[in-house]
């Protein structure tokens, strides 16, 4: 496994793996990695001839600041865990050199970045569809993979490679869970074994809520439930809870078989977490 630290360093290698007819598939994360990242990369060794991961805490898309100085960062531990599924190269840039000027460029993304993360983030997805922008210039993939654990970013990213003809397929992969339901995330690290245990109270509402739409009831009768699942539960803080059309994520007001996101956030502390499921 390679890693590269400087965009050209990276660039120059990837173009003589190209003069060998190399398709190269491409998993960006910002590290803290756990095992919904390595299904990825495993997913995008099975696909291509390379594999690159790039580990990058992006500064532009936390309008928190104490989320962005709390997240985990260990390249270290992260590039032994992608050495073990066979990563072939790692872009573990800094930040000046990916930001050597800070951007003046704006993306709107319309309805997509105004609902559940755009609205409670803001100016989220425009440092999300930034850094992601550089990112395929820079690999240039044939291919890129995303977790549906983080739905909206997914649907952003879509709207991008579409709206600015990125030659690359775009490869949303399903949301890996740990065995009590909790989906997979790197700011579960940051859970108390209280906060920990009690956790899996966000899938289960997720569940509930699933069953009472697909059993008929209304939407009001599922978000009812699920504030008051979660409400009875310590230390956990509802932020939202959106039933959506899956295309668009606008919000709707009855089930709607197979096109329906049931889209959550909620906080344990000052840990943040979202889960979505599809139903």
């Amino acid at each position: 496994m390679q890693i590269f630290h400087t965009i050209t360093s990276l660039q120059n290698f990837l173009k003589s793996q190209r003069l060998l007819g190399h398709s190269v598939g491409f998993v960006p994360t910002m590290g803290a990695l756990h095992q919904g990242h390595l299904s990825l990369i495993e997913t995008s060794k099975s696909q291509n001839d390379l594999t690159v991961c790039s580990i990058f805490v992006n500064p532009t898309q936390f309008n928190n600041p104490h989320d962005l100085a709390v997240y985990p960062r260990t390249l270290e531990a992260d590039c032994e865990m992608l050495e073990s599924v066979g990563c072939d190269v790692v872009f573990a840039p800094s930040a000046e050199e990916m930001y050597p000027t800070l951007p003046n460029l704006k993306f709107d993304f319309g309805d997509l970045e105004r609902v559940m993360e755009g609205q409670f983030r803001p100016g989220h997805f425009n440092g999300v569809g930034i850094v992601v922008s550089k990112l395929f210039n820079i690999v240039q993939p044939d291919a890129a993979y995303f977790g549906q654990k983080d739905l909206q970013q997914c649907a952003v990213i879509n709207r991008l490679v579409k709206d600015l003809s990125f030659s690359l397929k775009l490869n949303i992969c399903p949301t890996l869970r740990e065995k009590d339901g909790l989906a997979m995330s790197s700011r579960n690290r940051n859970l108390s074994p209280e906060q920990r245990l009690n956790a899996p109270a966000i899938y289960k509402a997720l569940q509930g809520a699933s069953g009472i739409l697909k059993s008929g009831e209304s939407s009001e009768k599922a978000k009812s439930f699920v504030s008051k699942q979660l409400s009875a539960v310590d230390g956990i803080e509802l932020e939202y809870f959106e039933i959506s059309n899956f295309d668009t994520l606008q919000p709707i007001d009855e089930y709607l078989e197979g096109k329906t996101a049931l889209c959550i956030a909620a906080f344990m502390g000052k840990t943040r977490l979202i889960d979505n499921v599809i139903i």
